[in-house]
């Protein structure tokens, strides 16, 4: 008797302290939110991942954040995060949310670059590359760029023996400066850069030498290696979407550049590209024309066979991403100021396909977002999280909302 009294007890404490008994049911954001709480508008729980003072900010919605699980430690995420010296870049695990520094120097560092296979985080700070390794902390340089040189890294080829990235011509004055809070125009920085050279390099992280591999009088942009092809690496050229045919694949060892979605009308723009997991499909935003009918679209890379499917004004999302296993995509929504001008779009989407269009599920209401700040969501590698960074506690932090709803 005592031994069953024991077990509904237990089976009583499990049960009330599942999400949707525990959490509150709250308006997300606006003030301080507990670390876990239930969106009252779309019934999903939300988690904070980044318990920490400071800034913290998760990467650009192509650049693979994932550190895949060893030895029994769980899958671990790699963030920037502000301290007392600038910004470092962190680990936390995702199943005990434990974080870890890996770096503590003062220099501003740029990139996004995980190793999948050797845990290896790549970064720039000014004509250096290093790496830090995720596990044990080692910190090595890596390279140095020549005197003058102009450019920097973006992305690590699947089989970690490559890194990419774009240089230009160096100039003297650079005419376009943001000035506090305020950008630059994006017109005029277009217009400007399209008519200067840039280049495609690559670091052969064995030998250490620098190849380039392809030059064009065009602003290039936006590198990303394919998840499973170490030669194959999709770029963009960059600028106002619709004057541009923007998204590109090349092959690093032919050199040759493919367009991979030529424009079909007037004032029609597919961008914010990105690959599939398994490599085979590059996806994008697709408008025909701008601002009227909205898609996800996917070219084959073999293939060109091209997929899409349609979302209404509202499900319009800065950045799209799919799921580990390819069976549902998301959106990160977006403000009133952006392309698609909807009234009401400041939400994180689950998408799932149907026919030929999407069908929407709102996880997270965003409306007290700044979306300066753009979300950039991934999914996790189970699959059952989306995590996405936001504003909208008055800092930034990065955040967790579960697929599955709380009833």
């Amino acid at each position: 008797m005592k031994k069953l009294n024991i077990l509904m007890l237990l089976a009583t404490v499990l049960f009330l302290s599942s999400p949707s008994f525990c959490q509150e049911v709250m308006t997300t954001g606006g003030r301080k939110m507990p670390y876990v709480w239930i969106d009252k508008d779309t019934h999903h729980e939300v988690m904070r991942l980044t318990r920490r003072k400071g800034d913290s900010r998760s990467f650009y919605f192509h650049n693979n954040p994932f550190i895949p699980d060893r030895n029994g430690r769980g899958t671990r995420m790699v963030f920037y995060g502000t301290d007392k010296d600038g910004s470092q870049i962190f680990t936390v695990n995702l199943s005990t949310l434990k974080m870890v520094k890996l770096t503590e120097d003062h220099a501003r560092k740029s990139g996004e670059i995980v190793g999948r296979i050797s845990h290896n985080i790549y970064f720039q700070e000014r004509d250096s590359v290093f790496s830090v390794n995720a596990d044990t902390r080692e910190r090595k340089l890596v390279y140095v760029f020549p005197r003058g040189f102009m450019g920097g890294i973006t992305c690590l080829n699947s089989n970690e023996t490559l890194l990419g990235g774009t240089s230009t011509p160096r100039i003297k004055h650079f005419p376009f400066r943001r000035v506090g809070s305020k950008r630059p125009n994006f017109e005029q920085i277009f217009q400007f850069e399209r008519k200067r050279t840039h280049t495609i390099f690559t670091i052969n992280l064995k030998t250490h030498k620098l190849i380039w591999i392809y030059t064009h009088k065009a602003w290039l942009n936006h590198l990303q290696f394919s998840p499973i092809d170490p030669s194959l690496m999709l770029f963009c050229h960059e600028g106002i979407w619709q004057d541009v045919n923007r998204i590109w694949t090349i092959n690093i060892e032919t050199r040759r550049a493919r367009l991979m979605y030529k424009r079909t009308m007037p004032m029609e723009i597919a961008g914010h590209e990105w690959f599939s997991p398994d490599g085979q499909t590059v996806w994008f935003d697709l408008q025909r024309p701008r601002g009227v009918t909205f898609y996800v679209g996917g070219v084959n890379v073999h293939t060109d066979k091209l997929t899409k499917y349609r979302l209404t004004r509202n499900e319009w999302s800065v950045h799209y991403t799919i799921s580990p296993d390819e069976k549902l995509f998301a959106g990160d929504g977006g403000d009133t100021s952006s392309v698609a001008h909807a009234k009401n779009c400041k939400w994180i989407y689950l998408f799932t396909p149907e026919g030929d269009h999407f069908k929407a599920e709102r996880l997270v209401n965003m409306k007290y977002d700044n979306y300066h700040l753009e979300p950039n969501l991934h999914f996790s590698p189970d699959g059952k999280w989306i995590i996405f960074r936001a504003n909208f506690e008055g800092f930034e932090s990065v955040y967790a909302v579960r697929i599955k709803k709380n009833i």
